[in-house]
């Protein structure tokens, strides 16, 4: 019997979808046609992603050497340790006057000249000789003075200088067991100390004061120690090297030099890390480092920023990853803050840190982690020396991301130049048009000419700006199907619920009403899906892959629907009980409702909704203020390790069970509860399409992610409808017993 009753429900929504059809032909035609290429988009994309599956680990040379030096082992021991794990490279850094001070025993000093001038006899301390010839070549106080006192340290210094920095921005002065350097600082590289108040005499009041207090030149590169090289080598590891380069100090001269360090290394870097302000001679330009990168086959790094969104930007590096035939692979750091994850969370060992380095390689299409050791819980100076808790992280990493066909191999692999054709985009955004006009139509009273003057006008402006800006174009495009399809999803839902509401009788049988909710539910969700596929494809480009390029809009793109389901239950339900044509926005459903009268509860209730909608949007995003929980984290955690991927805790929580729960309360008549079902039902919608608005993220990470929420939301979803009638058959025995 439920079955027939379904069956009928289910044949008065085809004829309806035949009438919408018949009279909406050309434009469903669009629509159709642009759903289409955007699935042949997205398949080339998913073949794209299925090549991409081979992750790599590069050590962190100096944080193993400071974990070494707390454990019983020196650094070597710690190396071959790691080799055995199967990890064999190792990031060298270049050595600066900043880890020649900290990190080594070497007699090396290097002060900027305004400190050293502060004392008046400062020139007594140094030999004759060597104030005049620096006093003939010129100094200041934003100079660095750099003073070596044996002549190994020296020579390693001072021949760094020469090969790499044009000799007006230096003096040597070499003595017999060592010597001085002065590098010619200016301002613009000094750094100076947070402003401070101080009482002056002079002024006779309180004044402002900076000092410096260090300078950029402190971190300017002069190679590769031998030692560190031997070191690494003795290991059998490969050499990663790290350099650091900044403004006026990194010209073509200096790429030339850093180059030819490279060339003394056993072979060619399989990476090149950036580090400091730019890639290596962006000061005469990319050529230098763009030749070599391509002649020797180097995949160059994009490192992912700390909030997790985007990568950090260096100079020159977007342009050769472009120039290169991206051929790049993108980087997770361990920041400090990732290091401090041990025992995090209530978890024993590093499961946390092994947490955050599968999702870096799974949802973010990371394919080199850059590791630091760990460090201990709220502690950032003690590093956990328990060799067999590296051994179980990586033993763990590999093993769960081998369930995602990703493997450990000598090399990560490379994301293919995948990229849309112009006009599949074209279409796309035809496509989005067709579906706005439809949507339009759907509320408001607009005759065949309007709706065909709407298609015009909006068709011309998608192909004008294609033609003209085709870069915000696609971003447009990609944002108007992230907000047009969850509305559509929102008015069918609507639609749908005061169908059930206008044609089923209040004491309907509740198996009939849970199976029509679900149908419901999953009809929405396949609109919004359709609707996460337009928006992906048109951005399915690997310069977006490799989040090199970003969408941008999503909190927008998730606002603007929640503002359309306030239209469209205005126009289907209207405000109070003077609704003459269900199915249209009419005047007086606005005026009825900006002329009600404002009760204390309305009051609260909104107060209520605006606090629930702004955490909500506050929530999303990377850069969000509001911090997950810890047993929020711990819940995430688990449907991570248990399922292919995690569905999204407001979908299946609440949003999606929310759909059938406004079906349900439309179906029975209760007042305001379809309208607050109804909202959170717009938050699922657009959850869904928000889900591959992150174009870093595997498609079927995607899917998945959306089959679990419609699952585990279904299930909530029945429990919630028991648990409301059963509250509504009590409340009713009460009501009947006081009466």
């Amino acid at each position: 019997m439920v079955h027939s009753d379904l069956q009928i429900t289910y044949e008065e929504g085809i004829q309806g979808m035949q009438l919408l059809i018949k009279e909406n032909k050309v434009l469903l035609i669009i629509i159709a046609v642009a759903v289409l290429i955007s699935f042949v988009t997205i398949g080339g994309r998913f073949s794209a992603e299925n090549r991409n599956k081979t992750y790599d680990i590069v050590l962190d040379y100096n944080e193993i050497k400071a974990m070494a030096d707390q454990s019983e082992h020196d650094i070597s021991w710690w190396l071959r340790e790691f080799r055995k794990m199967g990890i064999d490279k190792v990031g060298l850094a270049e050595e600066s006057m900043v880890s020649l001070i900290e990190d080594t025993d070497l007699p090396v000093n290097a002060t900027v000249m305004e400190l050293i001038m502060k004392d008046a006899d400062w020139q007594d301390n140094y030999p004759e000789d060597f104030i005049r010839e620096l006093t003939n070549h010129g100094f200041d106080k934003y100079d660095v003075l750099i003073e070596a006192a044996s002549a190994e340290i020296f020579n390693f210094v001072a021949n760094g200088v020469r090969e790499r920095y044009q000799p007006e921005n230096f003096f040597i002065k070499e003595t017999g067991d060592g010597g001085y350097i002065v590098l010619d600082g200016t301002a613009k590289q000094t750094l100076y100390s947070e402003k401070y108040k101080y009482m002056s005499s002079v002024k006779k009041g309180f004044v402002e004061k900076d000092e410096i207090v260090s300078s950029k030149l402190m971190y300017i590169n002069y190679g590769l120690l031998p030692s560190k090289i031997e070191i690494v080598e003795a290991a059998g590891m490969d050499i990663i090297p790290r350099t650091a380069s900044y403004a006026g100090w990194n010209d073509a001269k200096y790429a030339e030099a850093v180059l030819n360090s490279y060339g003394k290394l056993d072979k060619v870097p399989e990476y090149m890390i950036v580090g400091g302000e730019g890639i290596i001679g962006y000061d005469d330009g990319i050529n230098t480092a763009r030749d070599y990168i391509a002649d020797n086959h180097v995949t160059i790094g994009l490192i992912e920023n700390t909030t997790q969104l985007q990568n950090i930007l260096q100079f020159g590096v977007n342009d050769i990853v472009k120039s290169t035939g991206y051929d790049a692979v993108r980087i997770f750091s361990v920041w400090d803050y990732i290091q401090n994850r041990y025992q995090y969370y209530g978890y024993e060992g590093a499961k946390e840190i092994e947490n955050t380095l599968f999702r870096a390689v799974v949802e973010r299409n990371v394919r080199l982690i850059y590791f630091k050791p760990i460090k201990e819980f709220k502690d950032q100076h003690v590093y956990v020396t328990e060799l067999d808790e590296y051994k179980t992280m990586f033993s763990n990493l590999e093993t769960r991301l081998a369930e995602h066909n990703i493997e450990y191999g000598s090399k990560a692999s490379v994301m293919d130049q995948y990229n849309v054709s112009l006009w599949a985009k074209l279409a796309m955004a035809l496509g989005c048009v067709a579906a706005a006009v439809l949507l339009i139509r759907s509320i408001l009273p607009i005759n065949r000419r309007l709706k065909v003057g709407l298609l015009t006008l909006g068709a011309l402006g998608a192909a004008g700006a294609y033609f003209v800006m085709p870069g915000y174009a696609e971003l447009i495009t990609s944002f108007a199907a992230a907000v047009i399809f969850p509305s559509v999803a929102t008015l069918f839902i609507v639609k749908q619920s005061k169908h059930l509401a206008d044609t089923l009788n209040r004491t309907e049988r509740l198996p009939k009403i849970i199976g029509l909710g679900i149908l419901t539910l999953v009809i929405g969700v396949v609109i919004s899906l359709i609707g996460g596929l337009m928006t992906a494809a048109p951005i399915s480009s690997v310069n977006y892959m490799m989040e090199i390029d970003i969408f941008r809009g999503v909190k927008l793109a998730q606002l603007l629907p929640l503002v359309f389901f306030i239209a469209v239950y205005l126009a289907y339900y209207g405000f109070g009980d003077s609704k003459r044509y269900p199915g249209k926005l009419e005047y007086q459903d606005l005026r009825e409702m900006m002329n009600a009268s404002i009760k204390v509860w309305m009051v609260l209730l909104g107060v209520v909704l605006l606090g629930v909608g702004y955490y909500y949007i506050e929530r999303t995003g990377h850069d969000s203020s509001i911090q997950v929980s810890s047993l929020e984290m711990i819940f995430r955690n688990v449907l991570e390790d248990n399922l292919i991927a995690r569905p999204r805790s407001k979908e299946f929580l609440f949003a999606f069970p929310a759909v059938m729960m406004m079906a349900y309360t439309s179906t029975r008549r209760f007042k305001l509860w379809p309208i607050l079902f109804g909202l959170a039902s717009v938050i699922g919608m657009t959850s869904v399409t928000n889900t591959f608005m992150h174009i870093r993220t595997p498609l079927y990470l995607g899917f998945a992610r959306t089959g679990y929420s419609l699952l585990f939301g279904i299930v909530i979803g029945i429990v919630g409808i028991l648990i409301f009638e059963l509250g509504h058959m009590l409340y009713k025995k009460l009501e009947r017993q006081i009466g």
